[in-house]
């Protein structure tokens, strides 16, 4: 059965601790192969499954649970309907993916909010942009690039935060030398996309939390997935990605409706 976001507030009240608005909270589940899930989840769990973050600086309570693509068709096609939001695993070196892109499918048909995390850039054979085509080629959503990593293979070191772009552009150059011309260019690709999806113009001043709300909107209702790059190999930081589940996946409120109905 669905999380009812009251059991949060109620807990938390029992157990002598601030309720919490549950808007607030985040129920995700994260799916791929288990050979691509287990860094991200780990990050993301920390020590436990439920995760305290603070994003904007508002606190929020994110429950993170975890599906391999190998467990029985039907009890992930159950674990995704009940979820509010999925993280979609997408390794980098993989060429097709047909398991991945049936998960992709199950959420979108149950109307199921989904980003996607691209991992393993560090290998050689890795490929961020045929990521960006196969999850095109996915009915459903319109893939939303809000990271773009810098190199992949052995000059993978990390990514560079698409959607404050506008806002950095006076001291672009320094803050990324002779990447920013090309960071530029995908951002007004990502204001593009996001203007042709939503009908609001795509000028390119745009300020970030502007994008942030228009990417959101996008996400919860089916039209977008946002895809960011996993961190280096070095990195344990789950910042960016704890972040962008907060900005762009919906709370229990948000997934109340008619057509995305409780699971019983």
């Amino acid at each position: 059965m669905r999380r009812d976001p009251r059991d949060d507030l109620e807990y938390r009240t029992t157990m002598g601790t601030k309720a919490i608005d549950p808007q607030s909270i985040r129920n995700v589940t994260i799916i791929g192969d288990p050979a691509d899930t287990a860094r991200v989840t780990a990050r993301l769990r920390r020590r436990c499954a439920t995760t305290a973050w603070v994003t904007d600086r508002v606190e929020h309570t994110i429950h993170i649970a975890e599906v391999s693509s190998h467990a029985p068709i039907a009890a992930t096609e159950r674990a995704i309907r009940v979820a509010d939001g999925v993280i979609a695993v997408v390794p980098a070196a993989a060429r097709g993916g047909a398991r991945l892109e049936t998960l992709l499918r199950v959420a979108d048909d149950h109307q199921v909010a989904r980003l996607c995390v691209v991992t393993g850039l560090d290998r050689p054979d890795a490929d961020f942009d045929r990521c960006i085509r196969t999850i095109a080629g996915i009915r459903g959503a319109v893939p939303l690039p809000v990271q773009l990593p810098t190199g992949t293979g052995t000059g993978f070191h990390g990514a560079i935060d698409l959607v404050p772009m506008w806002a950095l552009a006076p001291m672009g150059t320094e803050f990324y030398g002779s990447r920013w011309q090309i960071a530029e260019q995908r951002f007004r690709d990502l204001v593009a996309a996001v203007a042709e999806q939503d009908g609001a113009g795509d000028t390119p001043e745009v300020p970030p939390a502007r994008l942030h709300d228009r990417i959101r909107r996008l996400t919860r209702i089916g039209e977008a997935v946002p895809v960011l790059c996993d961190t280096a190999p070095w990195s344990d930081d789950p910042a960016a990605l704890l972040d962008a589940v907060v900005r762009y996946l919906p709370s229990p409120m948000h997934v109340c409706q008619p057509e995305h109905a409780l699971d019983q």
